[in-house]
């Protein structure tokens, strides 16, 4: 398992950095002081390139195309050394290089037969290369959104596979750095550093041949000079990659501690912990600043580096084209082409290290996208899964066994029998299991030890999609999205008539105020539902519910947001929705569940007793322990009054 996915959760948790939610002053997710050792740069664009495996065929075609392009930028020295040659001729033996009509008859016309074709071909050479270049850009640029796009949907599908106690343990912002920031960082650098490598390397094959073919020695010079720039390219880089991978981690914490921040920006207000959050955000942007400084000097020292060998390459070739001149074995053209093809032979790796941030930010975001891919996956679904069709809603758990951390186990043996159409309370103190009761239930959680059966067979028998279409499930904590309310009313059941839609949300008294919407139905909510209030909401995932038509309910304190007044009218609606179908209603407020068929009472993680209220309460025990201290102080007389535990507070 990697090590993004085993966090404990429930503060079982041992700080090893400054907590990000201390300004909340709550717990929150931890940013660890260190940062592992990055995967090496081979492993980076081994992996990368088996993205590009199925755009092999544009990929040979741009290269093709680039060498072509390429081939032409590097025969324009070759070609123009032959101008150098006439005019040096010329100045040498006092040739008159003009037509014998503009010099008085003395002039052999060089200038206008010999020298303007050869310019003019150096120009039509210097075009082709632009277009060739320009083709093969485009084609770099459609090949990396390609790569990208896969990427995006592996990452996509990879996540749909992770456990859920993944996103538990990891920062939301750390997740949408990945799945954004990293991506775009990788597919930026393919579109713009993969023709520029690929032209470097055509352009240093070709001009050192070109080279050759002039003077082999002087040749030598530049050829030495390869491994004084690999070596000191190698060594940089090295560095740089380190810190460019440690920028981006920071970069990941620091839009975790802002996304959660601003997600309880009035709890941070109503505390007065904006200080603290601003330290934390100071410290964060601090590490953040460190590590940028550091790859950005090492990205830095790439290029004057380069240009302080290639400028002693310079010189060589100066000096020895002078002497190799002087025996007669070069020409002055010769020298000329030779001091350009060293300009040449330099700028492909100029180039790079001008991209070198570029390069490494990209390596170290493609390994950040690589982790999610070495998470470890849910357990495979079964090849021949049962169907769901006849599913009737018995539930039997036999023996659970889980835990979130193995040296803190929280559910070690629990059995139950629920039949078909039963309804179930469960309650219990804070931290007692039972909201990790029903995520076991829906399979969000693979058990440790155990099993459960559904209508008697293993849930692991059924595929996950089809076992969750068997739910319906309304939380305490709402999530609508930026939509219609009619789409987020039938967001599970998306081929719902608009009439059944309003049928639905008259079941659950969310009719009435969504008709004084400006837009009724069709009025698009906004990011988070912020234009409709907290109980508004919770009675649109309410009437969602409904509209499923379940065979399994789960309701996790279901009408903590709503009023006394329409809580009645909605416990009407649920009591109907709920009939003959199998129910786990999970309650704090003990008043709500006191007519419920079975109490499961919970603490710690198992089962401590099991009856209905008035069984419970004449056994004395953890049950009416919790029912008498959530009503202390209260009178008989109101006791079953739902707000009265609020009132006496």
């Amino acid at each position: 398992m990697s090590d993004l996915d085993n966090k404990p959760k429930d503060g079982a948790q041992e700080s090893k950095g400054f907590d990000l939610g201390s300004a909340l002053g709550m717990g929150g997710p931890e940013v660890p002081e260190t940062i592992d050792k990055p995967e090496n740069f081979k492993g980076t664009v081994a992996r990368l390139l088996k993205y590009l495996r199925p755009q092999l065929v544009p990929l040979v075609t741009m290269i093709i195309i680039a060498a072509i392009g390429t081939w032409f930028a590097i025969w324009v020295p070759d070609i123009l050394k032959k101008v150098t040659n006439a005019l040096t001729d010329s100045l040498q033996y006092f040739i008159d290089i003009r037509l014998p009509a503009q010099s008085n008859g003395e002039g052999n016309g060089v200038l206008y037969t010999y020298i303007a074709p050869i310019l003019w071909t150096c120009a039509a050479l210097y075009v082709l290369n632009s277009l060739f270049q320009l083709t093969s850009g485009m084609i770099a640029a459609t090949m990396s959104q390609k790569v990208v796009r896969r990427m995006r949907s592996d990452v996509k599908d990879k996540l749909d596979k992770v456990s859920l106690s993944y996103f538990d343990s990891t920062p939301t912002g750390d997740t949408l750095s990945r799945v954004t920031n990293d991506i775009e960082m990788v597919s930026i650098t393919l579109q713009e550093s993969i023709n520029q490598i690929i032209t470097g390397g055509m352009t240093v094959i070709g001009v050192f041949i070109m080279m050759m073919r002039i003077d082999w020695m002087l040749s030598i010079i530049a050829l030495v000079s390869l491994p004084l720039l690999f070596f000191a390219s190698r060594i940089i880089v090295k560095k740089a990659h380190i810190e460019f991978a440690r920028q981006q981690k920071r970069i990941g914490e620091l839009n975790g501690h802002i996304e959660e921040m601003y997600a309880g920006h009035n709890i941070v207000k109503l505390y007065n912990h904006e200080d603290e959050s601003l330290e934390d955000f100071e410290k964060i942007n601090a590490e953040l600043k460190k590590a940028t400084r550091k790859s950005q000097f090492y990205a830095g020292i790439v290029l004057p580096t380069i240009k302080f060998i290639n400028n002693l390459c310079y010189v060589g070739i100066c000096v020895g084209g002078g002497f190799r001149a002087g025996q007669g074995v070069i020409t002055i053209g010769d020298i000329q082409a030779l001091l350009q093809y060293t300009r040449q032979f330099a700028q492909p790796i100029e180039n790079i290290s001008n991209i070198a941030n570029t390069i490494q930010t990209a390596m170290a975001a493609a390994e950040r996208v690589f982790q999610i891919f070495d998470l470890e996956e849910m357990t495979p679904e079964t090849l021949k899964p049962r169907s769901v069709a006849d599913i009737q809603g018995q539930v039997d758990m036999e023996h659970l066994a889980f835990s979130y951390s193995k040296t803190k186990p929280l559910i070690t043996d629990l059995s139950l029998h629920v039949n078909a159409g039963e309804s179930i309370a469960i309650v219990g103190p804070t931290g007692a299991g039972k909201t990790t009761l029903v995520n076991l239930l829906m399979r969000f959680y693979e058990l440790d030890k155990g099993r459960i059966l559904i209508d008697g067979v293993d849930m692991k028998e059924y595929t996950r999609d089809d076992l969750r279409s068997l739910y319906g499930m309304v939380l305490q904590d709402t999530w609508l999205f930026n939509g219609t309310v009619a789409d987020n009313i039938a967001y599970g059941n998306p081929s719902a008539t608009r009439e059944e839609i309003i049928v639905a949300a008259e079941k659950a008294y969310a009719h009435s105020f969504i008709e004084t919407m400006e837009n009724g139905y069709d009025t698009v909510l906004k990011e988070d539902a912020s234009n409709i209030s907290q109980g508004q909401k919770q009675l649109l995932t309410i009437a969602r519910a409904i509209l499923k038509n379940p065979k399994i309910i789960i309701l996790d304190e279901a009408t903590s947001s709503v009023d006394t007044r329409t809580e009645k009218y909605v416990q009407s609606a649920m009591l109907a929705m709920m009939e003959g179908k199998t129910s786990f209603v999970i309650a704090h407020r003990l008043s709500t569940i006191k007519s419920a068929a079975l109490i499961l009472v919970m603490n710690h993680g198992d089962v401590v007793e099991l009856g209905n209220h008035e069984t419970l309460m004449e056994k004395q025990g953890f049950y009416y322990e919790l029912y008498n201290s959530q009503f202390a102080g209260v009178t008989d007389e109101n006791r079953d009054d739902d707000t009265a535990g609020f009132r006496q507070t």
